[in-house]
C-alpha cells in the first residue's frame, strides 16, 4: 500500500512539469528560446527604464557574501543581461516576418529595445534611483565590460541611438575604472574591452593602449591548446574559457580592427582569425560536452552562471562561423535541449520574476562567496543566435541529432582530435 501511495504521490507532483514541458514542446524552437528570453529581461528592463530595478529587484546573496558594496547585484544584473540578448534587440524591424508568431517577437523586441535605451540612460544618470554604483568597488570593472560588451554586439541599436551626454557619461564612468587593478587572470580582458570600446567608439585617442595590449599579450601566453584558456599563469579546470575568454578576446581584437588602429605592434586581423580558429574549436568540445538528455557536465567555479557554459558555441552559431564539424540542425537542437533541461523543471526564478542562486533550481549552497543573484543574468549570454533572423538556416533547417546523441545511439559520429595553431604572429616592428 505505502509502494501505491508514493508513486501515486510521485506522478501528482509531475504533473505540473510534465504539463509544463508538454507546453514548451508545441512551441518552434525559436518560440521556445524567445520565451525564456522574455521571461529573463522583462522583469529587469521594465523596472529599470522606470527608475525602478533598485526599488523592486528581490536581490540573494551568496551565503559566504564578502564585504563589498551590495548594490553591485544591480549593476551585475543589467549588464550580463544585455550582453546576451543585444544580438536579438539588434534586429532590424525589416527582419521580422509577417507570420503571428514573427509579429509577436517583434513587439517583443521593440519592446525590450525602448526599455534598454531609456535603462542604459538611466543608469548613467546621478539623478536616476537606479544610477549603478560606478566606481565603487573593483566589480565594476567586471560588469562596466558586460555594459560595453552589450553596446559591441549591437552597436547601431543600442550604442547609437543614445543621447549624446549619456553617451558622454558612458566614455567617462568607463575611463574613471581605470582606477582599478585588474587581478592577474580573465580580469584583464574586463579592462581590454572597455577601452577597445573606448576607441571604438570615442576614438583612439582616447583608450588605454597598455590596457589593451597586455591583456593580448597574456592571454596568447595563457593558450594551452585544444580552445582552452589558463585563467593567469596557472590552469584551472572550469568554465572560465567560456565565461569570458573567447567572446571577450575575440571583441577586444574585432573593436581595435574597427577603430582601425593600426599604430601598434600588434596584427590585430592575424590575431583574430587565429582566436576564432580556437574559439571554433572549443564550440566542437562543448556540443561533445551535451549529453543525450540534455545535460552538460558542472565543474569549476561559478557553475551557477548556468548556461553561460555554451556561450562560445552560441557565439559562433551567432556569427555564423560554426565549424564545419558541426552543422546548425545539431547545435541548435543541443542547445534547445539544454535549456528544456535547465528551465523546465526546476525553480530558477523566485516571487518577483529575478533570478535564483543555483545551477538548475535554486542551489543557494552553489553559490560562491562573489556571487549573488545579479550574477546569474551570465545565462542569457547563450540566447546570442536569436540574433540571427526566423529565416535563418539556424532556425529553419531540421533538427539533427549532435554528437552525443549519435554516439550513444550506435551511429556513425566524427572522429575528435587536437587542433593545433596555423597562424602564426610576430610584431610589426
Amino acid at each position: 500500500m505505502k509502494r501505491i501511495i508514493l508513486i501515486i504521490t510521485v506522478a501528482l507532483l509531475a504533473l505540473p512539469s510534465a504539463a509544463k514541458k508538454k507546453q514548451a514542446q508545441q512551441l518552434s524552437d525559436r518560440e521556445y528560446w524567445c520565451e525564456q528570453a522574455w521571461k529573463m529581461a522583462q522583469p529587469v528592463l521594465e523596472n529599470m527604464a522606470k527608475g525602478e530595478l533598485q526599488k523592486n529587484m528581490l536581490t540573494e546573496f551568496s551565503p559566504s557574501f564578502d564585504n563589498r558594496n551590495r548594490k553591485v547585484v544591480y549593476m551585475e544584473t543589467f549588464g550580463r543581461l544585455m550582453a546576451g540578448i543585444a544580438p536579438w534587440l539588434a534586429l532590424p524591424d525589416s527582419a521580422f516576418g509577417s507570420s503571428p508568431a514573427e509579429q509577436k517577437e517583434l513587439a517583443q523586441v521593440r519592446q525590450l529595445r525602448q526599455w534598454a535605451l531609456a535603462a542604459y540612460k538611466n543608469s548613467v544618470d546621478p539623478d536616476s534611483p537606479d544610477y549603478l554604483c560606478w566606481g565603487v568597488s573593483g566589480q565594476n570593472l567586471v560588469d562596466a565590460a558586460y555594459i560595453a560588451e552589450s553596446f559591441v554586439r549591437a552597436y547601431d541599436a543600442l550604442w547609437v541611438p543614445l543621447d549624446d551626454v549619456t553617451k558622454q557619461r558612458y566614455i567617462k564612468e568607463f575611463k574613471m575604472l581605470r582606477k582599478y587593478e585588474p587581478p592577474y587572470t580573465n580580469w584583464f580582458l574586463f579592462s581590454s574591452t572597455i577601452e577597445s570600446f573606448i576607441a571604438k567608439a570615442a576614438g583612439v585617442k582616447e583608450y588605454d593602449d597598455f590596457r589593451v595590449m597586455m591583456p593580448i599579450r597574456k592571454v596568447e601566453e595563457w593558450y594551452v591548446g585544444d580552445g582552452w584558456y589558463a585563467d593567469g599563469p596557472v590552469f584551472a579546470f572550469d568554465y572560465y574559457t567560456s565565461y569570458v575568454f573567447h567572446a571577450m578576446y575575440l571583441e577586444t581584437l574585432q573593436n581595435m580592427i574597427d577603430a582601425r588602429q593600426n599604430g601598434t605592434r600588434l596584427e590585430y586581423r592575424k590575431y583574430y582569425d587565429r582566436a576564432l580558429k580556437r574559439a571554433q574549436k572549443f564550440a566542437i568540445i562543448l556540443e561533445r560536452f551535451i549529453s543525450p538528455e540534455g545535460t552538460f557536465p558542472v565543474f569549476g567555479r561559478s557553475s551557477t552562471y548556468r548556461m553561460a557554459a555554451l556561450q562560445p558555441l552560441a557565439l559562433m552559431a551567432w556569427y555564423q562561423k560554426l565549424p564545419k564539424e558541426l552543422s546548425n540542425g545539431q547545435v541548435r537542437a543541443a542547445l534547445t535541449a539544454a535549456m528544456h533541461r535547465m528551465y523546465d523543471h526546476q525553480n530558477n526564478y523566485n516571487e518577483a520574476g529575478f533570478l535564483t542562486i543555483g545551477f538548475c533550481g535554486h542551489q543557494p549552497d552553489m553559490a560562491d562567496w562573489y556571487t549573488n543573484n545579479g550574477s546569474l543574468y551570465m545565462t542569457s549570454l547563450s540566447l546570442m543566435p536569436l540574433g540571427l533572423p526566423a529565416s535563418h538556416d539556424f532556425w529553419t533547417c531540421p533538427a539533427e541529432p549532435w554528437t552525443q546523441v549519435k554516439a550513444w545511439g550506435g551511429q556513425p559520429f566524427p572522429k575528435d582530435h587536437r587542433w593545433a595553431d596555423d597562424i602564426q604572429t610576430k610584431d610589426k616592428w
